[in-house]
């Protein structure tokens, strides 16, 4: 393990996914999104399969055990991306990505009523702290219904990038019994493809004729996707996920740079303290499970001293760990 260089590939990876929001941004309400989602997931598949290839690992990208598991990832994938891209016409990119961290916190409760795990008060109470501080920053966003002469616009965005975090909890619900038997390889590649097909089918509403702008920005939409995707599972091959899952939350800040120097977006207090307490929550969470993580880790080793029948921890359920976290991120 070499945390510093999976902490650099965490932030890489955060870098081109801040950057890919911003291009598809770049285009907003000059290009449908169904097209946008086209061309991007387009370019991921090329650049997964290409990655997949030089790496000798084809065969076991397009390997499949659950085709009905692969669906409904893909699809609420797709809809998760789908949902933030139109979202970008009607708010802030630093506001996108703040809301959007309210998946990780429904991921949560989806887990306790889809897979029946078991949740203790601690966890709940760090959940329902990030709600809240969700909650904050959509508040301003929903006066519309209190107020009929308010812009019913940010209301439409704000209540767009909900679903898509409802959607993108969905997919890690799916993803979460994909990795039992499924490779990660074989999931992002086929979300990637999923994507593609069903983003195709939106042409029949209407696509526009890109101009080379709109063309190198979506292409480059796609690129970011891709590598990113590549620096996020590369991250996770030299350093635990308990290291660099805190450095995820560094998207606020490189949205907030972006989109003060590119878009000339001003952040409000109100959303800065909303996010101040998600993150608080995320990193409650994430400390949790280090925690949980080292309290078992312990368990197994005594166990494995006890009866060496037993596996070590540092076989079999390290990389379980590692294998887990990469599809969970595909």
């Amino acid at each position: 393990m070499e945390p510093i260089k999976g902490i650099i590939f965490r932030l890489f990876a955060v870098i081109f996914f801040v950057a890919m929001f911003a291009m598809v941004k770049a285009t907003a309400g000059e290009v449908p999104t169904g097209q946008a989602v086209f061309v991007r997931s387009g370019v991921v598949l090329f650049v997964v399969v290409a990655w997949l290839i030089s790496r000798s690992e084809l065969s076991i990208g397009l390997r499949v055990k659950s085709v009905k598991g692969h669906f409904w990832r893909s699809l609420f994938g797709t809809g998760a991306l789908s949902l933030n891209f139109a979202a970008l016409t009607f708010l802030p990119l630093p506001e996108i990505t703040a809301i959007g961290y309210a998946a990780p916190l429904l991921t949560v409760l989806l887990a306790i009523w889809l897979l029946g795990e078991q949740v203790k008060m601690f966890r709940v109470s760090a959940v329902l702290l990030g709600i809240l501080g969700v909650a904050i920053i959509v508040e301003p966003r929903l006066t519309v219904f209190f107020d009929p002469d308010a812009d019913n616009a940010v209301a439409i965005g704000a209540a767009i990038v909900l679903m898509a975090a409802f959607c993108n909890a969905s997919a890690q619900i799916q993803i979460s019994r994909l990795v039992r038997d499924e490779h990660p390889a074989a999931i992002a590649f086929y979300f990637a493809a999923t994507s593609t097909f069903l983003a195709a089918l939106t042409s029949v509403f209407g696509w526009v004729a890109l101009s080379p702008t709109q063309a190198v920005l979506l292409i480059g939409c796609g690129i970011c996707a891709g590598v990113g995707q590549i620096c996020l599972t590369l991250s996770y091959r030299y350093a635990p996920a308990s290291v660099v899952a805190p450095f995820e939350y560094s998207s606020i800040l490189f949205a907030l740079m972006v989109g003060y120097v590119v878009f000339g977006e001003i952040p409000s207090l109100q959303m800065l303290i909303g996010v101040a307490i998600v993150v608080s929550a995320g990193f409650i969470i994430i400390w949790r499970e280090a925690q949980l993580g080292i309290e078992g880790a312990k368990t197994r080793a005594m166990n494995h001293l006890t009866d060496p029948a037993t596996p070590s921890i540092d076989t079999e359920d390290a990389s379980d760990g590692v294998d887990r976290d990469q599809a969970e991120n595909a």
